[in-house]
Order: structure tokens, then C-alpha cells, then sequence
């Protein structure tokens, strides 16, 4: 019923898209990168509770929200997390700011849904505008 409602973590520009080919290979994009200037604060797109809160290789500072009914939202490529591990969110809680982490060479924020443990689409999901 979500489906359509959310609003995107982050304001920014789509600097890669759900599908996109990665690096001109096979491997391709699992979620969205949107490019914001660092240290804009990123936000929960929905309640749950963070089940990780640190740094993950290629994803750099990485927070992954459990919203429940097998679904997650990872945030990565931030430059400070705000929340640690347990703790709840609610949808707009800063929860990490955007930064440069994850081998990126401009600042923005990587931004995954899983249904079940697959990566969707989030466009179909995050529709709204923050501050909109």
C-alpha cells in the first residue's frame, strides 16, 4: 500500500539509475545513486529499526534499515551515521550524511530497497521530493 507514497531520502540529482550497467560491464546497478553536496542530511524513507551501522567495502559508511515483512533500505556512500545499530527511525529521521565513502570521487548517496532479500526498483516506491 506504500507503493508510490515515499518521499527520497536525500534532495539530488540521478546520477545513476536502478538497472543502469555499472563501469560499462555486465554488473549492473542494484539501486540508485543520487548526487547531493556533502553532508546533506539523509533521512529514513519509513519506520524500522537499523541492523547495520558501519563501514561495508565498495558501499563505504553504510546504514541498512529492517522496515519489517521483508523489506530493507540500504543508505551508503555517507560521510557520518547518525544512528547506530537497534536503534528505531521513523519516515524523515536523519539518520547518516551524504559524503564521498565507498571509492566515490563526488559526494552523493546510494540509495537500495530489497523485497525479501532482491533489490526492486526504487522509483516504483519513492516518488515524493523531500521537502515536497
Amino acid at each position: 500500500t506504500l507503493k508510490g507514497t515515499l518521499t527520497w531520502p536525500v534532495a539530488g540529482s540521478l546520477l545513476h539509475d536502478f538497472g543502469q550497467p555499472r563501469a560499462g560491464g555486465t554488473v549492473k546497478w542494484n539501486g540508485v545513486v543520487l548526487g547531493a553536496p556533502r553532508g546533506r542530511e539523509v533521512r529514513a524513507v519509513y519506520h524500522g529499526r537499523v541492523v547495520f551501522a558501519d563501514w561495508l567495502a565498495g558501499l563505504g559508511l553504510l546504514v541498512i534499515v529492517d522496515h519489517g515483512e521483508g523489506y530493507m533500505t540500504l543508505y551508503g556512500y555517507n560521510e557520518t551515521i547518525l544512528k547506530s545499530t537497534g536503534d528505531w527511525v521513523a519516515p524523515g529521521d536523519v539518520i547518516a550524511t551524504v559524503g564521498v565513502s565507498g571509492r566515490r570521487q563526488r559526494p552523493g548517496l546510494y540509495f537500495e530497497i530489497r523485497e525479501r532479500g532482491q533489490p526492486v526498483n526504487p522509483g516504483a516506491w519513492v516518488t515524493r521530493r523531500p521537502g515536497g
